[in-house]
């Protein structure tokens, strides 16, 4: 969706999430190394990121927008393919 379609507070929302997974980004540690941030301090981040990704859930359904929206590559086909997983035999082909 357009950045200029948003509400002001679906703006806020937006902006508050990238500043807080930029901050889980940025302070990333390898496991077995002891995080900068106090284990408080993580669950304060998980839990305002559960609120305003309620809250954007909720400001989507009242708009009556589909929360189906995923990042796609620029040279992604736009329509699937199905391509079968079984390679049919001369058997299979001569059945009824």
């Amino acid at each position: 969706m357009a950045e200029e379609n948003l509400t002001k507070e679906e703006r806020v929302l937006r902006a508050m999430k990238r500043v807080l997974t930029n901050i889980a980004k940025d302070t990333y540690t390898r496991p077995g190394y002891r995080h900068p941030l106090s284990d408080g301090t993580v669950n304060d981040i998980r839990n305002c990121l559960s609120l305003i990704t309620a809250r954007e859930a909720e400001l989507n359904e009242a708009a009556g927008r589909a929360m189906n929206d995923r990042p796609r590559f620029v040279d992604e086909p736009q329509s699937s393919v199905v391509v079968p997983l079984k390679i049919p035999t001369n058997k299979d082909k001569n059945k009824p």
